[in-house]
């Protein structure tokens, strides 16, 4: 897998890693497949560099800053509690909040002078030294967003202080020619250039850089990216489906209800749609708030798929700007059928009875659905994250987004004009997934592959692990 484009083929027959996509009883087969590459190499030279995880050196070429782009975060603290909207710092990538300051406020002054943490050093010469905690950051370059986090380790999570978020539809397009259009590669490297720059500026050790379906699916992705290593200097990877599964369960683990029996998660992403069913009583530890445990959130997955469906492909096959009753009917009819296998073959429905089941959803589609129903004058990420609608609720949005205009919908200001003409395609695949497994209550997560990249890159590095010899982060 690692470092090499996913070929596995039509999602629901491909084999990942031993097992058939869709069982993951396999043993072993509940572990991270994610590439280990250490990010504290000891003295006598570098490690050589591992799959999806880059290390950063100054060979990064720069780039300028865009400030004027949308979506730049003010400084954030993500402690990853099981209700985290109350604990957000004010600001949304959404929006135009105030641009953050050009370093973090604690104490990159202390860095190298090179600019970069020394490689030659172990984590506890750092940790002995009182040198700031190391920089991480996850790329998400998906069908339809280009996503930024840049964070360091905290008590019990990591605290973010950086992000980006541009919609850049580097997949439009490709379900009908197979290859990634020269204005959406522009279009895709400029958002690029500003992630490197953050990057680079934050003096970033350890970064996670990921590719999902629209690269999984177009012939011309490795040339795209060899284009994206040379203007950026950006090391990007194109991961399979299962570990796109894995890394959002990572991601939101804390906003799992471990009140109940089983969990479905989903990810309706803008060219494939990732499904994860949990067994929740497989969890090995009582649960505590602990990124570590986030990421062995992994071993209570029994089963998964991945579907090759996303709302700019629903979208481009059925229309988005004008959207009427009977073609959401459509659109839902269509979804309801590629989930027919994975439900026959596991059965799911038959589990969902007693309310020790439910949903959780992290993408554009629910926390749009979520902020259309607060009645949000501007996204608030802080009002979204984490919160729980029920099926009347949804419907209520969907019917109502059916209702309006193109024109109405552009004004909604959870919606825009950048989202207007796919909102309906992901409330068709959000409906098909209700109509499949009804549950009475869905938990809405702002978070997903970039929080599930972080907590693996921080949970492999062992930034929570005790170490009284050298003081390093006590609990």
């Amino acid at each position: 897998m690692e470092g090499a484009k996913d070929q596995a083929g039509p999602a629901l027959r491909a084999t990942v890693s031993g097992c058939q996509e869709g069982d993951l009883t396999a043993p072993g087969a509940g572990a991270s497949s994610i590439a280990h590459a250490p990010v504290w190499p000891k003295s006598g030279g570098d490690a050589p560099q591992q799959g999806t995880w880059s290390q950063h050196a100054e060979r990064h070429a720069p780039a300028s800053h865009d400030t004027g782009s949308p979506g730049i975060a003010t400084e954030e603290t993500f402690k990853h509690g099981p209700e985290l909207g109350s604990e957000l710092a004010q600001g949304s990538e959404r929006g135009p909040p105030p641009t953050p300051q050009d370093a973090p406020q604690d104490g990159t002054a202390d860095w190298p002078t090179n600019g970069l943490a020394d490689r030659t050093l172990s984590r506890e010469a750092w940790a002995r030294r009182g040198t700031p905690k190391p920089a991480y950051a996850a790329l998400d370059l998906g069908t339809n967003n280009c996503r930024l986090l840049v964070a360091r380790p905290s008590r019990r999570g990591f605290r973010v202080i950086d992000a980006f978020s541009r919609i850049i539809r580097l997949g439009e397009g490709v379900s009908a020619t197979g290859r990634l259009s020269e204005s959406a590669v522009e279009r895709t490297l400029d958002a690029l250039k500003v992630c490197a720059a953050k990057i680079r500026r934050h003096r970033v050790a350890r970064s996670g850089l990921i590719a999902t379906e629209a690269c999984r699916l177009a012939a011309n992705a490795d040339e795209f990216l060899a284009r994206a290593r040379a203007e950026t200097g950006l090391e990007i990877t194109i991961v399979n489906r299962e570990t796109e599964a894995k890394l959002a369960v990572s991601g939101c683990a804390s906003l799992i209800d471990y009140g109940c029996d089983f969990a479905l998660v989903f990810d309706i992403g803008g060219g494939s749609s990732e499904l994860i069913w949990l067994d929740l009583g497989r969890r090995k530890h009582a649960w505590r708030h602990a990124l570590t445990q986030r990421v062995e959130a992994q071993s209570c997955i029994s089963a998964w798929t991945s579907l090759p469906v996303g709302v700019v492909t629903l979208a481009e096959r059925f229309g988005g700007r004008f959207v009427n009753r009977e073609v959401f009917q459509t659109m839902v009819a269509h979804v309801v059928d590629l989930l027919q296998p994975f439900e026959a073959k596991h059965r799911l429905r038959s589990r969902l009875g007693g309310g020790k089941t439910h949903l959780l959803g992290t993408s554009g589609t629910v926390t749009t659905v979520a902020g259309v129903h607060l009645g949000l004058p501007r996204y608030d990420r802080s009002r979204v994250d984490g919160c729980w609608l029920d099926l009347a609720e949804i419907r209520c949005v969907t019917s109502n987004l059916l209702d309006a205009s193109y024109e109405e919908r552009v004004a909604e200001p959870c919606i825009g004009k950048e989202r207007a003409d796919l909102v309906l395609a992901g409330c068709a695949i959000l409906e098909a997934m209700l109509q499949m497994w009804p549950c009475e209550r869905l938990r809405v997560a702002d978070r997903g592959l970039r929080e599930g990249i972080l907590a693996t890159l921080m949970a492999e590095d062992g930034v929570y692990r005790s170490d009284r010899r050298f003081g390093y982060w006590r609990r």
